[in-house]
């Protein structure tokens, strides 16, 4: 696949914002942010000003070669509820094409491509970019921002520092120059401190953020170009864990106190479809299902973790999957998934069709090359076939410690994501606690723990509290070489998500890591078709 290439002119009409520093809800913004905020909606309003966009044109080449010639209207970090606690974070970009390749389109009814750069459950700003595909995530507060710096330390052997522009900015481009709007939502994130010595971006935010961010897109139907009932979510690790989140939990109920709080505007947070790459998710059974994946794995200092801990989580994924009751997908000739069978269903489902796929795709010498340096794999001209064990050696090295999320020393991104206002890194399973390293007077888990992880996880939403507002559409990616999370979280949430009814696109991409998006014009293609949109011109 060819990377898109970028050329950009601006053309700027229709602003009326004023440069300079401004403050929204007692929060001072630099002057891009400020902009934004001015430009893209009455000031105190969360209503959205058609007028004020800048007009660009980029060159987007598609996933065949082919550069297609993109003008389109930009808003600039607009912030989206009307009691901000941080507007540089709390702020979206929108993008609307207007003409292609010398056509005028219009995307007044075209699907709406909310892609968020959450990675690593950090932080992630819209407030500095220049077009399209110009959020940033990360630690950083927005340069200039006299607020909200992102004091956490930088994380231990577990964190999840993944970053994840490549992957979504492919995904907007292509979206783009398919004719769909595409909003890009800032978000706060763990690590962020106030003047005060508060952290205020740990879980539940980043959720509340994202919802809130679509409730602005939906309360502005008419004036935001595209269809409201028709968003579409994207992102990749801890931003495919939220991107699943939104998916499941449209419209529930135990995020109204928090969305209220911060001024959301009073419309739906639900979304029509998902896209998730590798998602960091179901946190608080994820250190057990590591374990179940990789627990034999050596780590590639060649140490091999404690095998005593890695025995423990391995039980408890046993039981947590007995639990969930989940059955194969259809035509998988699998029943109901047990950490028996698990690994034998992962071959057959996803594991062994994707290297098939990969070796047909191969020209014969390069075939014949991968097939002696790979003897584990065997091949008879039409299909691979491995064993697992196999497969685990061929991964090699596993990138987490045991436990790999609720770290015993509180090292983990995700102890810093599950924080307080006053902690910054907290345990989040009794396990971890039990087990803690730091010197805790108390070996539990504290009294809000449980409701954040509710909060947090999207199998809470589609297990225990089957949501009729959910998505119905899912389009879920991981690399078959991905060791920042097991192999059984996106594929228990796909047999989940179809064993309730929904449609499910989900593949594993061969030798492929984390972040991986190697088929971006098929999702694409496949947003058009889960919608029934046709791109329109413009009479």
């Amino acid at each position: 696949m060819k990377h898109r290439a970028i050329k950009r002119r601006n053309v700027v009409i229709g602003i009326g914002a004023t440069a300079g520093a401004a403050a929204v809800g007692g929060i001072a913004l630099n002057a891009s942010a400020a902009t934004g905020n001015a430009s893209g909606s009455s000031a105190g309003s969360l209503v959205f000003d058609p007028a004020a966009y800048t007009e660009l044109t980029t060159t987007v080449t598609d996933t065949q070669g082919t550069e297609h010639a993109v003008t389109y209207h930009f808003w600039k970090a607009i912030t989206y509820v009307s009691k901000p606690v941080d507007a540089a974070y709390q702020s979206l970009n929108v993008s609307v094409p207007v003409e292609i390749d010398g056509t005028a389109v219009d995307a007044s009814n075209a699907p709406i491509l909310l892609a968020n750069s959450v990675g690593g459950y950090m932080p992630s700003s819209v407030a500095d970019a220049t077009g399209i595909g110009g959020a940033s995530m990360g630690g950083g507060a927005p340069s200039g921002a006299p607020t909200g710096s992102a004091s956490a330390s930088a994380p231990g052997a577990n964190g999840n520092t993944n970053a994840t522009g490549g992957a979504m900015n492919t995904n907007q481009l292509l979206a783009l120059a398919a004719g769909y709007v595409v909003v890009e939502p800032g978000a706060r994130g763990r690590g962020l401190k106030n003047s005060a010595g508060e952290y205020y971006g740990s879980a539940p935010a980043v959720i509340v953020d994202l919802k809130a961010a679509v409730r602005y897109v939906r309360s502005n139907k008419g004036r935001i170009p595209g269809n409201v009932d028709r968003i579409v979510s994207a992102g990749t690790s801890a931003g495919g864990a939220v991107s699943t989140l939104l998916g499941a939990s449209g419209d529930s109920p135990i995020y109204d106190k928090h969305l209220k709080e911060i001024g959301a505007a009073d419309a739906s947070d639900a979304i029509f479809a998902v896209g998730a790459w590798c998602p960091i998710t179901d946190l608080e059974h994820a250190d057990a299902a590591y374990e179940w994946n990789w627990g034999t794995n050596a780590l590639s200092t060649g140490k091999q973790v404690d095998q005593t801990v890695s025995k423990d989580l391995r039980s408890q994924f046993a039981e947590y999957q007995a639990k969930l009751r989940l059955r194969g997908l259809k035509g998988s000739g699998f029943g109901t998934l047990t950490a028996r069978n698990y690994d034998e269903y992962l071959l057959k489902q996803y594991m062994e069709p994707s290297a098939t796929t990969y070796l047909a795709a191969l020209s014969d010498s390069d075939r014949e090359t991968y097939l002696a340096k790979n003897t584990f794999l065997t091949w008879d001209g039409e299909k691979a076939t491995f064993t697992w064990n196999g497969f685990l050696t061929h991964v090699g090295a596993r990138k987490k410690t045991a436990p790999a999320f609720d770290a015993f020393d509180l090292s983990a991104g995700e102890n810093n994501e599950f924080g307080s206002a006053t902690t910054a890194n907290r345990h989040f399973t009794a396990y971890g606690a039990r087990n803690d390293t730091t010197g805790l007077s108390t070996k539990r888990v504290e009294s809000d723990i449980p409701e954040l992880l509710n909060l947090m996880n999207p199998m809470y939403h589609l297990v225990e509290k089957v949501n009729g507002k959910r998505s119905r559409h899912w389009w879920i990616r991981l690399g078959t070489n991905d060791t920042d999370t097991s192999h059984v979280i996106s594929a228990n949430l796909a047999a989940r998500a179809e064993n309730l009814g929904d449609e499910v696109n989900h593949l594993y991409y061969w030798d492929q890591g984390h972040g991986a998006n190697t088929d971006p014009g098929d999702f694409i293609t496949w947003i058009a078709k889960v919608t029934g949109y046709k791109k329109t011109k413009k009479k």
